[in-house]
């Protein structure tokens, strides 16, 4: 399906989509009993128009923000798609965000209205958070809301008639305000024109079934935060331009079964879980049994066959990673098996678009070259600049910063530190500020040495800090089965055994000043809840180094190697 120039928007797509194909099932929504609810082009159209249609009888004025808070569900994007055919910016929120995120992006973005979809906790965990939200803001909720009171979805489908005339964007409106997840401060509001949003889809084709592209008969399986800019792009976006299916994840004790029901033709995940299936499927098949009948000829076709069927990518054709380093042994794993990942690196401000690896030209450690239509260059420093077509509008409400955000001849400054190889491969060496000097004067870059630890099976993630210390030292969240073993006293010993072997390897790779005087294991798991990881599972690495820095020098200069907290 082409378009002109003009008419490229995500919503004009969707419109030609919707008349092309009304009854191919565009969404797949499965529901606590096991249930699916399939949604049509069609049908999504109807319920678009009908909630389009009540949003314009509010009288809001023309762009209002409206907010979409919830997990990922077909009405997720029906509510988005709603928005726009009403004229207005979507405004995403992480499901997972406490009460005063929510309370400052609602204040911050201006929203007029709010959708409120499934959380966390039900009901419990709406009344943690209702308190946040302006007793005199429109709230509606989706089908299975956490919120029981109020205007329901379906009570609006039953009255509204389906808008007739929908408000069709010019491109170079701003489409919606993503909030970032950022590991310190408030999060910035980063504006994204319908330009943006489409522009990069075209540009990313190349990612995707060995550069052939994406068809109406690919299958999405949504289960990142749609408010992240990665899912919005690779799921919604991709969804929309290409016309193909997306099935939803219910919950993480249903997603198993989930993905088998899509088994995706394109999946997006992060190296935890990549490594989660390695790890599942090491411990119900012997590495040693895999790697004989991969060698075999005869057998590996059967082999891959039953491994990839297991995991329901049996029809992938492409799979991607992003977020952090992959680690060497999975990389490997999967190309054994014939689905080689590629891993890929964007922002918000450039929504997701930047450098991804290519089939047939993967370097482990990198995350690609840049894809067409992107400029890159690394500044005198080690910053990595970019521009490219998915570059946002600025950040809303933030003129100064947007200003500093860029350089003189319009590149964008990522605050990450990075190096190009001779095909012009990227490879990520750190954030700009996570630069630390020890207490000899020496600088550390922590990413690189963090990237090394997370090759080992036990680690989940990593935190190297070292910041007024003689020697960084690096702490280490260990995967929850390993956690649990730890109360074996044999277990705890072979397990620190692996540990020490680990630091001994990794500093091996280093220079002195970066070598690390010892390995510890936390006592309590890094997550969402407690604040030390973001939504998209990153590190928030200042509340990390200021949880345990006053135990740091004690550690360090203990001499011991491994140390469990």
């Amino acid at each position: 399906m082409s378009a002109t120039h003009e008419h490229a928007t995500l919503l004009h797509r969707f419109l030609a989509w919707e008349s092309r194909q009304p009854d191919a099932v565009y969404l797949t929504q499965p529901l606590e009993d096991g249930s699916v609810v399939e949604y049509r082009w069609g049908e999504v159209g109807d319920q678009a128009r009908r909630m389009a249609s009540h949003l314009q009888s509010l009288g809001l004025p023309p762009k209002s923000a409206i907010a979409i808070f919830g997990k990922n569900t077909a009405h997720w994007i029906i509510a988005d798609l709603a928005i726009w055919l009403a004229g207005h910016v979507s405004v995403p929120i992480y499901s997972t965000a406490n009460a005063s995120t929510v309370s400052y992006v609602l204040e911050h973005s201006a929203a007029r209205l709010m959708f409120v979809g499934r959380l966390d906790g039900d009901a419990e965990g709406w009344r943690k958070l209702a308190a946040a939200v302006p007793a005199d803001l429109p709230l509606i909720n989706l089908p299975r809301s956490a919120r029981s009171e109020g205007l329901r979805w379906e009570q609006v489908m039953a009255r509204c008639e389906p808008l007739k005339s929908p408000v069709l964007p010019a491109r170079d409106e701003l489409a919606t305000i993503t909030y970032t997840s950022g590991s310190t401060g408030n999060p910035k509001g980063v504006m994204l024109s319908f330009a943006a949003m489409h522009d990069v889809l075209p540009v990313t084709q190349v990612m995707y079934n060995g550069g052939r592209g994406t068809s109406t008969s690919d299958r999405l399986l949504s289960y990142l935060p749609l408010a992240h800019t990665a899912e919005r792009a690779v799921v919604e976006a991709l969804s929309l331009y290409s016309g193909c299916q997306v099935f939803f994840n219910e919950s993480l004790a249903t997603f198993t079964d989930d993905l088998r029901r899509a088994r995706p033709t394109i999946f997006m995940s992060v190296p935890r879980l990549w490594g989660k299936f390695y790890h599942g499927i090491n411990e119900r098949i012997p590495a040693a049994v895999q790697s004989a009948a991969l060698a075999d000829p005869d057998k590996a076709p059967a082999m891959r066959a039953q491994i990839l069927g297991a995991l329901g990518l049996d029809q992938a054709h492409t799979g991607l990673s992003g977020s952090a380093p992959l680690p060497a042994a999975v990389h490997a794993w999967y190309r054994g098996l014939g689905l080689e990942l590629l891993e890929g690196y964007g922002m918000s401000e450039n929504f997701g678009t930047s450098h991804f690896s290519r089939a047939g030209t993967v370097r482990i450690g990198y995350v690609g070259a840049a894809l067409p239509e992107v400029a890159c260059r690394i500044a005198d420093g080690g910053e990595i600049l970019v521009r490219g077509p998915g570059q946002m509008l600025g950040y809303y409400r933030e003129p100064e910063l947007t200003a500093e955000s860029y350089t003189e001849d319009g590149l964008f400054r990522t605050g990450d530190r990075g190096e190009l190889d001779e095909e012009g491969r990227l490879r990520i060496t750190g954030r700009v500020k996570d630069l630390f000097k020890t207490a000899k004067g020496k600088y550390v870059a922590p990413v690189p040495i963090e990237a090394k630890l997370g090759n080992h099976q036990a680690v989940e993630a990593s935190c190297v800090m070292g910041v007024g210390l003689a020697q960084p030292l690096g702490l280490l969240n260990v995967a929850p089965d390993i956690r649990a073993a730890l109360a074996d006293a044999a277990t705890r010993e072979q397990i620190g055994a692996e540990l020490e072997a680990l630091l001994d390897e990794v500093n091996a790779q280093f220079e002195a000043h970066e070598q690390l005087a010892c390995l510890v294991v936390v006592r309590e798991p890094w997550s969402i809840e407690n604040g030390l990881l973001t939504p998209t599972l990153k590190i928030r690495r200042n509340l990390i180094e200021e949880r345990y820095h006053a135990a740091a020098e004690t550690w360090g200069a203990s001499r011991s190697k491994v140390i469990f907290e």
